[in-house]
């Protein structure tokens, strides 16, 4: 390996090429053996030879970018843009693979931070900090340099936007996260360059779409989910909106079965998660 380089993951599984010099292919063809990740390159190795990628070169990344229906099927899968080109891997261990090419494209990578640049609705006078990033499973950590941690974790993210701005006299475009922190809402702002930028928004995307707030509630449901999202006890509820309290448990368990609120105990405490967040703040935007 070259210098500073340093080897993330060697594992096996399939790959092909989906797309050549910007067509479609019809016949996909899918190809055994290893999969090699560095910090700096993706080597694919098969019967055929091997192909080496260097990450610098990869300009976009989808998990359900069909190329052809023979692929329809198939989810747990990375399509990974170089150039014209896209090349399908399918590792053995997705999530594992998944995680790793995350590490390899953002660990260590320096970006500007301003956290938080927005709580409970209010902008803050934070200033951009710079900060490293660094990919869990689950989160991405940013670490600031004038100190402390920002842990962005999938299950607390409710929306990501992105906005062309002036950072240090640079046009650059901010990634701003709406995300939890305990029981408040906040922003954190992250801008750094061009790839980095791609590889947060398709890593921070999982959580978004876990957060979707399409769900039907009828006008009762909405009188429950406006008094959680407001702070009334759980077991004050039915006297609060005048509901009988088989009613509202009822509601209790339709909100955990739509993953809105996460059970505290039987009998019956609930509190709002990100996607019940999203959905009461989405109902007071409409009111």
């Amino acid at each position: 390996m070259a210098d500073g380089e340093y080897q993330i993951a060697d594992t096996t599984g399939r790959f092909t090429i989906a797309v050549k010099d910007g067509r479609k292919l019809n016949d996909i063809s899918w190809e055994s053996g290893r999969l090699l990740l560095s910090n700096k390159r993706l080597i694919l190795v098969g019967n055929d030879g091997k192909r080496t990628i260097r990450l610098s070169e990869i300009t976009g990344l989808s998990g359900r970018d069909d190329a052809a229906q023979s692929m329809a099927a198939l989810s747990n899968y990375l399509s990974v843009k170089v150039g014209d080109d896209v090349i399908v891997v399918a590792p053995n261990d997705h999530e594992a693979f998944k995680t790793d090419f995350f590490e390899a494209m953002l660990g260590e990578t320096v970006v500007k931070a301003k956290h938080p640049a927005v709580e409970g609705g209010v902008v803050q006078d934070s200033s951009w900090d710079t900060a490293r990033l660094s990919v869990e499973p689950e989160s991405l950590v940013v670490t600031l340099k004038g100190g402390g941690l920002v842990e962005l974790e999938l299950d607390e993210i409710s929306g990501i936007d992105t906005e062309e701005r002036t950072v240090n006299d640079d046009k650059r475009t901010v990634i701003e996260v709406s995300h939890a922190e305990g029981e408040t809402n906040v922003e954190t702002h992250l801008t750094g360059a061009s790839q980095t930028c791609i590889f947060i928004q398709a890593f921070l995307r999982e959580g978004e779409r876990r957060s979707e707030t399409n769900v039907d509630l009828d006008s009762s449901e909405e009188e429950v989910l406006m008094a959680l999202y407001s702070g009334v006890s759980p077991f004050s509820i039915p006297e609060f909106i005048d509901h009988e309290v088989e009613t509202v448990e009822e509601t209790f368990e339709k909100f955990i079965e739509l993953d809105i609120v996460d059970e505290v105990r039987q009998r019956r405490e609930v509190t709002l998660n990100s996607r019940g967040r999203a959905i009461a703040s989405d109902a007071i935007d409409d009111q």
